[in-house]
């Protein structure tokens, strides 16, 4: 396919687990077509089947464009699950740079399409957490940090599936008398539809229900913490406290208390340090576990100050493009303030099979 250049234009992606996003604008923030497909999952599907996916979701956003599926722009932001360990970042790089999408490009750990999304300049934190959880952070020169975020073998803890594997632990141990009575053994029950939580057990162990789904429980746990369920609020605050030590420790390794930016202005630590909270589990805003969270961040860090995110990280993603061009004023040009707006969250968008 011949390729034919088209100045003016941007990609942004945003390739997560379960799904994928492309959007194709114009520098003046104008999204001018979109496409969704399934997730982006290189570990499992194989680099070269996810970024043929890719192509896909791509081709389909630029016919939605009205452009030729051989165009050529100018700079492409894409922000993609399984760029987690430096080498999985850097093969994902020269595997976008082996397409021939963009003039120019940035390609990292999809956590960071949520902190651009959910932040007002490009620096901050962000913390998500899902079904998982992961933490990165940006300096104010734009130097980057971030954990390996690889499940309890990196040392982590959170998210959905981490929540709601406690909730059934402690269901269990309810119910087979290990354990403290918790009203969590009946919110598992009632929510798997069966009379006893070992039930749910043999259905994990057989494969008859997928571990993905233990995350479903996450409004149970909150639910129960609620009602002063002590077993469940205790998870409630261990999540809170998983969530503040990752930020914190983002915080100290990028001094973002004392930072100076490109302009030379330093970010002393009576200024704001956005970190942006994001993920469903978060963005849930459960009052006990928010206000535990900025308890934290305020003992420790009391420059930071928590935001919670439900902004697409396709915005992150396309406001990160328009970046990578110069001239571009830490987000608040005309085309960031119109890119917020045209992509702010609205009915779902159908995920269709390449």
């Amino acid at each position: 396919m011949d390729r034919q250049s088209a100045p003016g234009l941007l990609l942004a992606v945003d390739g997560g687990n379960s799904k994928t996003d492309v959007a194709v604008l114009s520098t003046d923030g104008t999204v001018l077509g979109r496409a969704r497909g399934l997730g982006f999952r290189p570990q499992a599907d194989g680099l070269d089947t996810a970024m043929d996916l890719l192509a896909g979701i791509r081709a389909r956003a630029l016919t939605a464009a009205g452009l030729d599926h051989g165009t050529t722009v100018d700079a492409i932001a894409a922000f993609l699950a399984g760029a987690d360990l430096p080498h999985e970042v850097q093969a994902l790089r020269r595997a976008v740079a082996a397409r021939g999408w963009a003039a120019v490009q940035r390609v990292d750990n999809d956590t960071f399409a949520v902190l651009r999304a959910g932040a007002t300049r490009p620096w901050g934190v962000a913390v998500v957490c899902g079904a998982g959880i992961n933490c990165v952070g940006v300096a104010a020169d734009g130097s980057t940090t971030g954990f390996p975020a690889l499940g309890p073998i990196s040392g982590d803890w959170g998210g959905g599936v981490d929540i709601g594997a406690a909730a059934l632990w402690h269901a269990v141990r309810d119910e087979d008398g290990r354990g403290p009575q918790t009203l969590l053994r009946k919110a598992v029950t009632s929510h798997f539809g069966v009379s006893e939580v070992a039930e749910v057990t043999a259905a994990l162990h057989s494969g008859d229900i997928i571990p993905l789904r233990l995350s479903e429980l996450c409004p149970a746990v909150f639910a129960a913490c609620d009602q002063d369920d002590r077993t469940a609020r205790a998870l409630v605050d261990r999540l809170a406290d998983e969530v503040a030590a990752m930020a914190l420790t983002i915080l100290r390794r990028l001094d973002l208390g004392g930072a100076t930016d490109p302009s030379g202005t330093t970010h002393s630590g009576d200024q704001d340090t956005e970190v942006v909270l994001g993920g469903s589990v978060l963005a849930s805003r459960h009052p006990h576990l928010l206000t535990r969270i900025e308890r934290r961040l305020a003992d420790e860090a009391p420059w930071a100050r928590p935001v919670v995110s439900t902004a697409p990280p396709l915005l992150g993603a396309a406001l990160a493009a328009l970046e990578l061009l110069p001239g571009t004023d830490n987000g608040l040009t005309a085309a960031a303030v119109r890119l917020r707006r045209d992509l702010a969250p609205a009915g779902p968008v159908e995920a269709v099979r390449d």
